[in-house]
């Protein structure tokens, strides 16, 4: 196997970044500059082709443990843990507009979190994001975690988070690994019902956001609550 080409130092990404910014790299590039270098027989930016190509992009990649990461030949803990930190980055930032604007003024801003805590789960999780009386996030937290078809959902759990948070609303959401974003039957039946079990301690289920892959649907939006 012949070795890769060296990159001259103009197109090295770090010097493309200084000059023209970071928008203009490519996913494998800027991984690159996460990755800092590659390993044997292969530079930083190809070794970002191949877990980009292994993982099934961007989603699956970051959405990876630092564990299955580590299992690809040369890429170590301080490697695997930098990719974790990177989606654990990209969370928080949505996680920050979130405290401090509307939700319910900013559905995208909800879909794209919930996009980016859900969309690379490969069994499904429910997440409740409890939101105070001027609708601002404060805390998520996960309140159910199951199999790769279904995950158990107690209203009560999420009735006594909210009292505990001091919540006003709050809004649910789940993936369907490999599925579509579509509500079931069963999701619109408990919706209603962790609805209704909110409603007597006055606290508002405001949507629940299903995701499936890169796509969301609001069962809001679809008149399901």
């Amino acid at each position: 196997m012949s070795l890769p080409e060296p990159l001259l130092r103009a197109d090295w990404p770090r010097e493309r970044l200084l000059r023209h910014g970071a928008a203009t790299l490519s996913d494998p590039e800027l991984l690159a500059l996460a990755l800092r270098t590659g390993v044997a027989g292969c530079n930083a930016v190809q070794l970002g082709h191949d877990l980009l190509r292994r993982f099934g992009g961007l989603r699956g990649l970051l959405g990876t443990s630092p564990a299955e990461l580590q299992v690809v030949p040369g890429l170590g803990t301080a490697k695997a843990c930098v990719l974790a930190a990177v989606l654990e980055l990209a969370r928080r930032t949505l996680e920050e507009d979130l405290v401090r604007q509307d939700a319910l003024a900013n559905p995208d801003l909800v879909r794209r979190y919930c996009q980016a805590a859900l969309g690379h789960r490969k069994v499904e999780h429910c997440i409740a994001l409890y939101l105070d009386a001027r609708l601002k996030l404060i805390i998520c937290a996960e309140v159910a975690r199951g199999t790769l078809t279904q995950a158990q959902i107690y209203p009560r759990e999420i009735v006594r988070e909210a009292l505990r948070h001091h919540a006003a609303a709050l809004i649910l959401a789940h993936n369907h690994p490999g599925g579509t974003a579509a509500a079931s039957a069963a999701d619109i039946a408990m919706t209603r019902q962790i609805r209704q079990a909110l409603a007597l301690i006055d606290v508002r289920l405001i949507d629940h956001v299903i995701v499936a892959g890169a796509a969301t649907v609001s069962m809001a939006a679809q008149g399901h609550l």
